[in-house]
Formats: C-alpha cells, structure tokens, sequence
C-alpha cells in the first residue's frame, strides 16, 4: 500500500517525525513504532466529525515540529528513541465500510509482522476492529489482550441494523475470538449505557468492566494494577484502546459520545504513562476526536499527549531494560543533569547516556533526600 498522504488537509506528520511508505519496508525498517491515521467516523451513532482526528492530533502542538519531543521526568525522547515514522492516512472511504476496516487491518498486520508497534490516530471506535484484528492475525487469535479506556463498553450488537459501528466493536472481536473476553480490560466506564443484555453478554464472556463509582472507590491505580496482572496472564502482548470520551467533557470536549462525569485528563495521562513503563504493548490507538467539537484544541492537545506519554513509558521500558535499572520518574528535575568540572564550575554533563546514568543518577538522588 503506497503511501497517501493524508485524507483531509495537508500531508503534515505527527509532530514532525519522518514520513513513511509502507510499500517501502525500508522508509520504516528502523522504526519500533508507526503513526497510521485512521480518518473513518460513518460509525458514529451521534456526533460525527472524528474523520478529522488524525490531522489534528498531528498538528496540535505549540511546539517546533521538530520530530523530538524529551520527556521531562522519564529522560527520554520518545520519537527520536523509538524512531516513530508517519505513514499517513489509510483511505478509509466513508461509503465503504468493510474495504475500509479491511486496508486498515491488513496494514495493522503487516506493521504487526514487521515487528513494529502500530500507533493508530482515529476515527471513530469502529476502526478498533481492525486495529485488533491485524493484531491478532499476526500474534494469532486469543493471544494478546485489551485495555480499553473509555465511557461507553462499546459491545452493542446491532447499530441501525448493521454490524459494523462505533457501538459495536468490542463484541465483535470477542466474537471472533480475536480477544478473549476474560482478557478484555474495560476503564472508566459510565452513564446509562450498555443496558441488561449486553451486560449480561460481557458478564457471561468473563469480560471485566471498571466502572467510575468502582474507580472513585478503590483509586485509579489501584485498578490498574488489577487489570495489568490480568492483561498479561497467559498472553502475547497488550493492546492499549484510548476513546477519548474517557475524560470528562469538561476537559475534553471535542468528541461525538460525550458522558460527564469522567476521568481527568492528568490520571488518563499517568495511567497510559504507566501501561507503557509496565507491560509489552504491541500496539495502541487513539479515537474519538471530533474537532468539529473542539474548544481552543484542548481535546486534540490531550489527545496529542496521550500518544507522547505511552511512547514516552515504553522508551523508559526499553531504556530501563537495556541498562537492568528501574528510573523513578520522581526524581528531581534537575538532579543529576550538571557535573562538576575541575576549576569547581558547573559544566554541563556530556556524552553520558540516559540508561547508562539512571542507576547512579537514581542512588545519588536517593541519598541526597535522606540526607535532608
């Protein structure tokens, strides 16, 4: 598949990374990681607008385009770190629903293939489908999980009488055995839907939903931890499913479904930071931004961080596990970052890598606080 640029707008890429082909494996062949737009929102049950979301999570930054983004407390630069590439938008044409879904899973399977971790800039929740799908073609069928962020369960059966819709996805890769419900990880979930029968059907496939009465409860991390020690029982890899509408709409207005009531954007952002640091993610996406809706981008701006903050926790992961340390992130923004130079000046500390210094930077900072 040639690359086509985008779909809507210019052929900008996210953030100023390097574009890609994907009928030329070697534009990506040093990358971990591939932005993909997936600009389809004919599934939305409301209001629609979300096709536009992968221009606008490219563009929404106040910063240079410059293709590097370091992060301030993990010391990693999550583009430059993980070579992150942008193929462009799939043609997903609005009339054509299973053409669609189907270009963008095969292109899911062969980043998949290709050992990389496809990024997908949705789009309405349809597109899960075939993100999880090519997912599953390559790591087989029942082998990966999902944790999946979002307001709504998403495991309707019918949407004005058809299968394919943006209420309807989690239950068709279920169905399909592309997930195993017991390894379907539902977060902050809310309002008045689903009703009865489709909690009858998640309940009786083992799917476990946490719902924001539960979350208020027991803490966010507290739930997460659960639902990581179960996503990486007896699996592959995990994919990570971000619908935007997981945030309150106070904070994140610019989506078609909106349900008050949600997380804040700052524990969506630690909690995709975490998932990142903890466990193999093999792929994520991002859906649901309906600029159209938008007020001053700060939907498209939190949706921005969202792919920053996971790239951000699997460099660290990755950093951490070339070096055998473990960064806290806690550390002092400052410390470690000057060393001292013979003539008793501060002088900027060069030539060290980040994973090579975090052990000793870690220590220092630790004994530095006890000493106060």
């Amino acid at each position: 598949m040639t690359r086509y640029g985008a779909m809507y707008g210019p052929d900008v890429t996210f953030t100023g990374v390097p574009r890609c082909d994907l009928a030329d494996p070697a534009s990506f062949a040093d990358a971990s990681a591939v932005i993909v737009g997936a600009p389809y929102d004919s599934g939305t049950s409301y209001r629609s607008g979300a096709r536009m979301g992968p221009m606008a999570l490219r563009i929404c930054d106040y910063s240079e385009h410059t293709g590097s983004r370091p992060h301030l407390s993990l010391r990693v630069d999550p583009l430059l770190d993980l070579g992150v590439v942008d193929a462009g938008d799939i043609e997903m044409a609005p009339t054509e629903t299973v053409r669609a879904l189907g270009d963008l899973q095969s292109v899911i399977h062969q980043l998949a293939a290709a050992g990389k971790i496809p990024v997908v800039l949705g789009g309405d929740h349809t597109v899960a489908m075939a993100d999880i799908s090519g997912l599953a073609e390559h790591f087989g069928y029942g082998r990966i999980s999902v944790v999946h962020f979002d307001a709504h369960a998403d495991t309707g059966d019918i949407q004005f009488g058809s299968l394919y819709g943006h209420g309807l996805p989690m239950r068709r890769v279920i169905e399909s055995g592309a997930v195993r419900g017991d390894r379907f990880l539902q977060i902050g979930l809310r309002g008045y839907w689903p009703e009865p029968p489709e909690l009858l059907w998640m309940a009786q496939r083992g799917m476990r939903g946490y719902e924001m009465a539960e979350i208020q409860r027991r803490g966010l991390d507290a739930v997460l931890t659960e639902a990581l020690a179960i996503a990486v029982d007896d699996t592959d890899g995990v994919f990570l499913s971000v619908d935007i509408d997981v945030v309150d709409p106070g904070m994140a207005p610019g989506t078609g479904t909106p349900e008050p009531g949600g997380l804040t954007g700052r524990e969506l952002l630690d909690a995709v930071r975490r998932i990142g640091r903890e466990v193999n993610l093999v792929g994520m996406e991002i859906v649901e931004v309906a600029p159209p809706y938008d007020h001053a981008d700060l939907t498209a701006m939190l949706a921005n961080r969202v792919v920053l903050e996971t790239l951000s926790g699997i460099a660290r992961r990755r950093a951490d596990a070339a070096a055998g340390t473990s960064w806290d992130e806690s550390t002092p923004l400052l410390a470690g970052r000057v060393a001292a130079d013979p003539s008793g000046n501060g002088a900027a500390a060069e030539g060290v890598g980040i994973a090579e210094a975090t052990a000793e930077l870690v220590a220092e900072t630790r004994d530095h606080e006890r000493a106060l």
